[in-house]
């Protein structure tokens, strides 16, 4: 299906007041086969995959795999998948994280903001792109959350990333609202929700939440930045390299 030249200033009036599941049948509705959802097993997730399963069941869920996901995670997500019957496409790198660390190193060790940024590159940014590429998607759904970021608070139920329209049922919602979801519907959190974590990626740029914490993502990367690049328009150097396959 062609993406469709959306007026985004039109469609945000028309989904300022929608629910997330008016949000997600619009969304379904206007791109058909090209809507897409991803996930990251994290905390939260059961949220977006049983309200957009609910409403498309076959959607393609799009999983970047990393390689250095807890134990926990990799569990969760085959407990996710065959309660809620998932229509998984797990994506990788081209690297093995063993190839990686003998070219690069340990990049995560390194507290270096580009190490991270190189890292997230090639573990995740990558396999994103190639998964939208590859699934012909034209429209992505997504759990962000104003709440989480000082970049998210800055969204908008759906705007245009790169390509993609990006759509964010929500986008609104606070960890109560999560909480009475989870319990409505009977779904689980994250294991690590158990050990203090309110976020949780890669076991090696992950922590429980301390009480000297400003926000939620202080808890990711060690610190040193909010965002992996999944949810941040590429930039002209990583565009390049995409188009060079050059990792």
């Amino acid at each position: 299906m062609a993406k469709p030249d959306l007026s985004l200033e039109e469609v945000r009036d028309k989904l300022k007041d929608a629910s997330a599941q008016q949000v997600i049948e619009w969304a379904a509705e206007t791109f058909g086969n090209g809507l897409v959802i991803s996930t990251s097993f994290g905390i939260q997730s059961a949220v977006m995959l049983h309200l957009a399963t609910k409403i498309v069941p076959n959607i393609s869920v799009i999983w970047v795999d990393t390689g250095y996901l807890p134990a926990e995670t990799y569990q969760f997500a085959q407990e996710l998948t065959e309660r809620l019957n998932l229509n998984l496409k797990v994506y990788q790198s081209f690297l093995t994280p063993a190839r990686m660390e003998a070219l690069y190193g340990k990049l995560w060790e390194y507290q270096d903001i580009n190490a991270l940024n190189r890292y997230d590159f090639m573990r995740k940014v990558e396999p994103m792109q190639r998964a939208l590429k590859e699934l012909s998607s034209t429209a992505w759904l997504a759990g962000l959350r104003r709440q989480q970021t000082e970049h998210r608070k800055s969204l908008e139920r759906i705007v245009l990333q790169e390509q993609q329209y990006k759509i964010h049922p929500i986008l609104h919602w606070n960890s109560r609202d999560i909480y009475n979801y989870l319990t409505t519907h009977d779904l689980p959190y994250h294991p690590y929700f158990e050990k203090g974590y309110v976020s949780v990626g890669d076991w090696h740029s992950s922590r429980p939440m301390k009480a000297d914490d400003n926000n939620e993502r202080d808890t990711r990367f060690h610190g040193l930045k909010q965002e992996c690049g999944l949810h941040l328009p590429l930039s002209p150097e990583v565009s390049k390299s995409l188009d060079s396959s050059n990792l």
